[in-house]
């Protein structure tokens, strides 16, 4: 038989010289569920398995063991103890992806609230209530016939549960969501009311008790670039979005969800029917409240691009692969003779950001910093990349020379469609940035020349609500169709201009792209700049008040900013769009293999002098799913940075030579003539 490690007692725990927060509640609990066990240590070989307690929200678990009295036995616990209920679990399960009881703990962690994980991850000393929560004696056998259901009964000769108890038995095969089959479940049962819900878990990729970590290697940062076939040769897509089996049910719950504690829908929006989620994650301002979204026609639709947007936003945030970084200085790896993407080319803030923001210093070369195996697809071969580049809510204080956002960084059914998608956004908003810095004349799109139903339909919503809508070619010196949306509210009052951008082969769809973002933003804008109207009207007059994401479309949002968008309001022609890209139409690809597209990009922005580096982000669960996400970094390109004193483009050198090689001037933009304005990209 298989013996339960025991729970020490307070008195062991080195780390809380007093009484333990839920200890006297825990051990009351372990001995109503295993009063022999407790009572005759010496029997536990004889008894089976035994129910183990451990309590969660009394220390901190994604930290190290230290400051975790309970670690030893955490993985092995079966039974987790909260203020407000019992966790039964993690059970079930296919042999390959068992999960364990750190695993669920850790899940559940990042699922409190702001407050308490600050209070659990502040390193400070906890108290608690010993005897808190008030477990009652039908609480105890609910919590027994939960255990004896998913794990069998607490001891053999325990008869079955009778009467009220017997209605609380959980299934011991709960049906499955989609692709959550195979995946281990917790049941939790409420401590007030006594309900039961049974919810799948995806087993933590960096859990110390599962994960073996290992070193990260240039075979492991190598990205396959095989046949990647398409449906048609104007597909782009690998898989349809329905394809992918993902487990919403295991992403999204209130116990142990991946990806936070649920989603919720919009249904006032009369533009999109959008669906959202958020989760608080660690990042090197504390804790950030990451949102994602979807937003289709059709809610379900909506449902499953929040769970990719998730997914890709929990892949880039932090590095979810056990392959652990190379800590080196730039100095020491140029001196070893390894291929290094030295971080100076992807751009640094203005010296005076760096002397008067406690946040971030200057990049030391010789200085160890984290560094993650990529690929250049330029060369093909293997490069060292700042891991403060690829992992954007990562890094230590060795490497906060920059900050990074998300651009950059896509998610596909294979490693060859993420990094295309990935390229494409990166030269949307190089093209948004260089039109928008340089005050570049642009062509309007004639939105009466698209084919397709969709556009007109966006059209229609926005007039809804009062907005105008136009599209404009904003391509540079590469071939690619790039499209910015804008919405022109026609009555001039709060909210009146809302941008967006897209990229793609197709420029139709780019259209539609770009204007379905547009779209996801104007039914909320005229709230959001009223309510924040004196604080915006006070960032207008200072651009260093400049300092968040929301703050930028925000800006735009005054009627007294529309000035900076000139080039946009008044654009230096207007075509359709079968003769604005005639050319593109004639260039590009049409062959069944996304590999030939992807070639095009990758050779577009070499000739152009860039290298094209890709970073594997994928994490252990997509994987599972058929998703890959990638991080790509194409050096040169103009850097998106939200907060004005944090604004790498400005001393980006492409800035003032763009539109010389897009053969748009002669010579190159004079630094005098950049229009220092904070973009309005949302």
């Amino acid at each position: 038989m298989t013996t339960t490690p025991t729970v020490p007692p307070p008195a062991d725990a080195a780390a809380s010289p007093g009484p333990r927060a839920l200890e006297s509640a825990r051990a009351h609990l372990q001995r109503e569920l295993d009063p022999r066990y407790v009572q005759f240590p010496a029997c536990a070989a004889d008894a089976g398995p035994q129910p183990l307690v451990v309590p969660l929200g009394a220390a901190d678990v994604l930290g190290d063991a230290a400051g975790d009295p309970y670690a030893a036995v955490r993985p092995h616990a079966t039974v987790h103890l909260t203020a407000r209920a019992v966790l039964i679990g993690p059970w079930g399960g296919e042999a390959e992806a068992p999960g364990c009881g750190r695993c669920l703990g850790m899940r559940w962690q990042r699922l409190r609230s702001r407050s308490e994980r600050e209070a659990l991850e502040g390193r400070q000393p906890l108290q608690g209530a010993e005897d808190w929560p008030l477990l009652t004696p039908f609480a105890v056998d609910a919590v027994r016939a939960a255990w004896s259901s998913a794990f069998g009964p607490v001891h053999e000769s325990d008869p079955a549960p009778a009467g009220p108890v017997a209605a609380l038995r959980p299934p011991r095969a709960v049906p499955a969501s989609p692709g959550a089959e195979g995946l281990p479940r917790v049941t939790r049962v409420d401590l007030a009311t006594l309900a039961l819900a049974t919810f799948p878990m995806l087993p933590e990729p960096l859990c110390p008790h599962c994960v073996q970590r290992v070193p990260d290697t240039p075979e492991a940062g190598r990205i396959p670039l095989g046949p990647a076939p398409k449906p048609d040769p104007d597909g782009y897509r690998v898989r349809p979005l329905e394809s992918f089996p993902l487990p919403g049910d295991a992403l999204a719950n209130p116990v142990c969800g991946a990806l936070g504690s649920g989603t919720w829908i919009n249904p006032a929006s009369t533009t999109t029917a959008p669906v959202a989620g958020s989760v608080f994650v660690r990042g090197y301002a504390g804790l950030n409240d990451v949102t994602f979204s979807g937003q289709a026609s059709r809610y379900t639709t909506s449902r499953l691009l929040t769970y990719l947007e998730g997914l890709e936003r929990y892949a880039g945030t932090h590095r979810r692969r056990p392959e652990q970084p190379v800590v080196a200085s730039l100095d020491a790896l140029r001196s070893a003779g390894e291929p290094v993407l030295d971080p100076a080319a992807c751009g640094f803030y203005a010296p005076e950001t760096y002397a008067t923001d406690p946040m971030v210093s200057p990049f030391d070369p010789a200085r160890a910093i984290p560094w993650l195996w990529g690929h250049s697809l330029r060369d093909d071969r293997p490069i060292l990349v700042p891991a403060r580049l690829v992992h954007y809510s990562a890094g230590v204080a060795a490497d906060n020379f920059v900050f990074e956002c998300s651009n950059g960084c896509a998610t596909g059914g294979s490693p060859v469609e993420a990094m295309l998608f990935a390229l494409l956004e990166l030269i949307e908003r190089d093209a948004f940035l260089l039109a928008w810095h340089t005050r570049t004349p642009l062509t309007e799109i004639d939105l009466g020349s698209c084919t397709g139903r969709t556009v007109r339909s966006l059209l229609d919503r926005a007039g809804m609500h009062g907005y105008d809508v136009r599209a404009y070619d904003t391509r540079m010196d590469l071939p690619v169709p790039v499209v910015t949306g804008l919405a022109v509210r026609r009555d001039g009052g709060p909210g009146t201009l809302s941008f967006g951008a897209a990229a793609g082969f197709d420029p139709e769809d780019a259209v539609e792209s770009a204007l379905s973002e547009v779209l996801t933003y104007i039914p909320h804008l005229p709230y959001q700049v009223t309510e924040r109207q004196a604080e915006l009207e006070a960032m207008a007059a200072d651009f260093g008040r400049v300092l968040h994401l929301k703050d930028h479309a925000q800006l735009h949002g005054l009627p007294g900013m529309a000035h900076h968008s000139r080039e946009f309001l008044e654009p230096a022609g207007r075509g359709g769009i079968p003769e604005l890209f005639a050319d593109w139409h004639r260039e590009r690809p049409r062959t069944g293999d996304l590999v030939d597209d992807l070639r095009l990009l990758v050779d577009a922005l070499a000739d152009a002098g860039h290298d094209v580096i890709a970073v594997d982000q994928t994490a252990p669960e997509q994987r599972r799913m058929g998703l890959h996400t990638v991080c790509a970094t194409v050096p040169g390109l103009l850097p998106l940075d939200f907060g004005w004193n944090r604004q790498r483009v400005l001393r980006t050198p492409r800035l003032l030579t763009g539109l010389r090689q897009a053969g748009r001037r002669a010579d190159d933009l004079p630094a005098a003539d950049v229009k220092r304005v904070p973009h309005p990209f949302p």
